[in-house]
């Protein structure tokens, strides 16, 4: 009887180290998820003269700076355009900044309870269009500007340049019709203030339904995504 107690608590034990081997293992091989950071952009300082103001941005750093003067004031992430629809480069002026802006092109067909994705040009008879949200937009050349969306960390718009929805607002007060904005594939930043950009870890969270999208919600809140 003693040999099958002993027997019998051999084997626990053994299935007992067994499991926790295979939980360590476990831990040890999961890959670590990317923490989000505490605040989407880095602040330095306050600006104290907008008038001179100017924006940089890198594309090859996916960053945009906003300096007063030489001085930074505001750096944060930006999600670039793709290959087939890049981001144009050179120097432009912000212009026609708007808040609440849907896009012109891309949206949704909306006739009822039946909403369905696409393209302005293609929609069907019978169907209002409601363009994609797009707020906190600042213009820099015709069709081409900044907004509040998913911050990608690979080329992923048509163009426009996105920042997080949590700091789109801030972009937006801090820049104003004429500001001069200087785009190109890298900047002198990026060895210096670009080198720890925060980047949003929230991107492939899926799209806010477009029973939402159409709606107002995502132009007054910066907690709905898309």
């Amino acid at each position: 009887m003693k040999r099958r107690i002993s027997l019998i608590n051999t084997v626990l034990g053994l299935g007992a180290l067994t499991l926790g081997s295979a939980f360590l293992q476990s831990c040890a091989t999961k890959p670590e998820q990317p923490s989000a950071p505490t605040s989407m952009a880095t602040r330095y300082g306050t600006v104290t003269n907008p008038a001179n103001v100017q924006v940089k941005v890198s594309l090859n750093n996916r960053a945009v700076y906003v300096l007063e003067g030489d001085e930074p004031r505001f750096v944060a992430a930006i999600a670039i355009g793709k290959a087939d629809s890049p981001t144009p480069t050179g120097s432009f002026k912000a212009y026609n900044k708007l808040p609440r802006k849907r896009s012109n092109t891309y949206g949704f067909f909306v006739k009822g309870d039946d909403i369905r994705p696409g393209k302005r040009g293609n929609m069907p008879s019978g169907y209002r269009y409601v363009g994609y949200p797009m707020p906190w937009w600042v213009e820099f050349k015709a069709g081409y500007g900044f907004h509040a969306g998913a911050v990608w960390p690979e080329p992923r718009t048509k163009g426009c340049l996105r920042l997080h929805r949590s700091i789109a607002k801030e972009f937006f007060d801090l820049v104003r019709p004429g500001t001069p904005i200087h785009i190109a594939n890298s900047q002198p930043e990026d060895a210096t203030i670009g080198k720890n950009v925060p980047r949003p870890t929230d991107y492939a969270v899926p799209d806010a339904p477009p029973s939402v999208l159409i709606t107002d919600a995502p132009l007054d809140r910066n907690d709905i995504p898309f």
